[in-house]
């Protein structure tokens, strides 16, 4: 009778970790480049590594660069890693990018110090 109950309440877990996987298909992938950043849609996923180089004004708006380009992409301060960097810094930035109507820039969600 335990393993009965003990099924049904693993169940859900099991059915729900199959369904998390998620679409796999054509335009799922992330952007890995700064160059496909400036051509990609609207909210498509987007993994750069690179150098923030500047800040570009006062609010969170920063450049970043890669060797295929550059890219204004916006922080937040809760997004900022934990440790100080500079335009010397490898990072790493996982967002999506956003359209505008003449222009693209990333919203980025998470920066990661490469070491």
């Amino acid at each position: 009778m335990k393993t009965r109950y003990l099924a049904l309440l693993l169940a859900p877990l099991f059915s729900t970790a199959a369904l998390a996987a998620g679409y796999t298909g054509p335009g799922a992938q992330s952007v890995t480049t700064v160059a496909a950043a400036n051509d990609a849609a609207d909210d498509t996923p987007v993994v750069l590594q690179g150098y923030v180089i500047k800040k570009v004004n006062n609010d969170d708006k920063y450049e970043f660069k890669d060797t295929t380009g550059s890219i204004t992409v916006e922080i937040d301060d809760e997004d900022l890693p934990p440790v100080a960097f500079d335009d010397k810094t490898k990072v790493k930035l996982t967002g999506e990018v956003e359209k505008h109507l003449m222009s693209r820039e990333v919203d980025v969600d998470l920066v990661e110090v490469i070491k």
